[in-house]
């Protein structure tokens, strides 16, 4: 009786370990500019996190034009050891915004802090400029986003969170391609939007409801916003805000002996990116108590043709027009060294192949 009651104990605990060991399905939307900064640095949080299956990673046009953030991510994965983890391209374009459109926009309403691949002085769409960290020699896959997370949602139902860093074109799509794209995933979490950011920073202090995802595709934000999602979460500007990376953080991260790491502080530009936008919004997502206070309001994006075209919209069950509009968490303050100590830990984490070449 004595060993029976053993055994069970110790299938008990043999079951529990595998309970702790399951991984979240996850796909990582980036518009994936690089080397390092906040877009790469944001993939590998879930690149280092043994908690989550990163089905793929899927880019679209923002900070950088496409098929150059494809590279940088392609090389990304190569140089961390992980070239496992599938590319897909997305949209070059934003569904309706054109960049000679905003030009005009610009000079009609007033330049825009951040243009992203539209910013002057770029390059065309196609061009790949030299790359720091060497250019890659895988290829991304042959499908394209959108039908890559259709397809994932229908092979893992009601399993797989979307993960959106970038303008939401290529979630937009999917959600156009199949009606039931949105349903059937677990999550929607989104670096994007912004509330009523506290800060004296040229770019929000006379547009407080100006974000740049939301703004450089608003059809695609506004589209994604209003499906069917059984649950949406939002890091607003409010929050990434009080994140501000310092040169001492980045002295231990160099300290670290993993890939990851060496990538992030070989790669990181100086000065230093203003703000940890996106990686914000993928380790609150592994952490939630990295968030100490959210709003829970409904949220659609300014697709009007003026001044705020683009910008932030936002309802409480008071005021909330009759249309069709979904809650979300929209994040609005942090534990900033909590997120300091989650982004060490991951960074910390060994390659998974240490057969990898030196960078």
């Amino acid at each position: 009786m004595r060993g029976l009651l053993c055994c069970c104990l110790l299938l008990c605990l043999f079951a529990g370990s595998l309970c702790c060991q399951e991984q979240s399905y996850l796909i990582a939307d980036q518009d994936a500019a690089g080397p390092a900064g906040s877009d790469m640095i944001a993939l590998l949080v879930f690149l280092q996190s043994p908690k989550v299956k990163l089905l793929g990673i899927t880019v679209v046009t923002g900070d950088a034009w496409r098929d150059e953030e494809v590279a940088h991510t392609l090389r990304l994965l190569e140089l961390i050891g992980r070239t496992d983890v599938k590319v897909y391209a997305g949209a070059e374009n934003p569904l309706v915004r054109t960049q000679r459109e905003t030009l005009l926009f610009n000079q009609l309403y007033g330049k825009a802090a951040w243009n992203g691949a539209w910013s002057a002085g770029g390059h065309a769409a196609r061009v790949i400029p030299a790359m720091a960290e060497g250019l890659p020699t895988t290829k991304p896959a042959d499908e394209d986003a959108a039908h890559f997370m259709i397809r994932m949602v229908h092979q893992y139902p009601h399993q797989v969170t979307i993960y959106g860093a970038g303008p939401m074109t290529n979630i937009a799509l999917a959600i156009r391609l199949d009606s039931q794209f949105a349903e059937l995933a677990q999550e929607l979490v989104i670096m994007g939007g912004s509330l009523n950011p506290h800060t004296e920073d040229p770019e929000f202090v006379n547009s407080p409801r100006h974000e740049f995802n939301f703004w450089f595709d608003p059809e695609a934000a506004s589209i994604t916003l209003r499906a069917p999602w059984a649950k949406i979460t939002v890091t607003t500007v409010d929050a990434s805000i009080q994140t501000k990376p310092s040169e001492e953080m980045f002295a231990v991260w160099s300290s670290l002996n993993s890939p990851a790491a060496r990538y992030v502080t070989k790669y990181t530009a100086r000065p230093l990116f203003p703000y940890m936008w996106d990686e914000l919004a993928a380790a609150a997502w592994l952490d939630p108590g990295i968030i100490t206070h959210e709003r829970l309001v409904y949220m659609d994006v300014n697709t009007f043709r003026g001044p705020g075209y683009g910008d932030t919209l936002i309802w409480n069950d008071s005021d909330k027009p009759g249309i069709p509009l979904q809650k979300v968490h929209a994040q609005t303050d942090i534990d900033f060294p909590r997120l300091e100590k989650k982004l060490r830990e991951l960074l910390a984490h060994p390659a998974p192949d240490e057969s990898f070449p030196k960078q």
